[in-house]
């Protein structure tokens, strides 16, 4: 019998599974448990964080949300590496493209978080204000979007504590100073939570919207549109789980 996190509500054992893909908005979450997972089952319903447990293809798969931002990824992630026997987290969220190279509904594969947070400062004395993604799961996804005929743009992303500027945007800078590609609010957190815990984190983006074309999607698409990110995420924990 476990003892239930104050945000995860879990007390039993192998409820979740140790692969979790996590997208920002809890109903995306739900969308993706009840359009991909068989039996979904779910485990989680605390502050309204969705959390289901399916499988896929015979293979168990958790999904959860995470909410927005590094402090509330950081809590779910954290809890679920360090409580409930998690290996693996694959963050499946939106980004905001910072080049015009990348077009609406591309996939990006994140190599690398870059941020101005102190949240990793905070957590353990973390100097870095670059954290990678693991390798391991990378080189899954890899082969897997291979495998898909799925195109995959593969680079650093930033990790902003800030969706409204008041100075302006700073997507120039960060493109041509720290080779930053696109814009979320999630990945530095995760992925240094992993490095602390042994675990292993990824992250695979899709782009909503454009700061350099000021093309965007709506609220609706972003929740339910983003098919192909989540067919690499499905199969990419089909061979983790292996």
């Amino acid at each position: 019998m476990l003892n239930p996190t104050p945000h995860i509500e879990v007390k039993e054992e192998g409820l979740i599974a140790k692969t979790v893909l996590m997208p920002g908005d809890p109903l995306r979450a739900k969308y993706i448990a009840e359009t991909f997972l068989e039996n979904p089952v779910q485990f989680n319903g605390v502050r309204g964080m969705l959390g289901y447990t399916g499988t896929y293809k015979g293979e168990k798969v958790s999904v959860m949300g995470s909410g927005m931002g590094m402090p509330s990824i950081g809590i779910y992630s954290y809890e679920l590496f360090s409580n409930y026997g998690v290996e693996n987290i694959i963050r499946i969220g939106s980004c905001g493209a910072y080049t015009d190279q990348l077009n609406l509904y591309d996939v990006i594969l994140v190599e690398h978080a870059y941020s101005e947070s102190s949240f990793a400062l905070a957590q353990s004395g973390e100097l870095n204000d670059i954290l990678p993604a693991s390798t391991y799961i990378n080189d899954v996804v890899k082969e897997v979007a291979g495998e898909l005929n799925i195109p995959l743009n593969i680079g650093t992303i930033h990790s902003s504590d800030v969706f409204y500027r008041q100075h302006g945007s700073v997507h120039e800078y960060l493109f041509e100073e720290k080779g930053c590609i696109a814009v979320e609010m999630e990945s530095f957190a995760l992925f240094h939570n992993a490095r602390v815990l042994g675990k292993n984190a990824g992250c695979i983006l899709t782009v909503s919207d454009s700061l350099v074309t000021h093309e965007a999607t709506t609220s609706h698409e972003r929740q339910v549109a983003f098919e192909q990110m989540m067919r690499i995420a499905l199969e990419t924990a089909l061979k983790l789980n292996k």
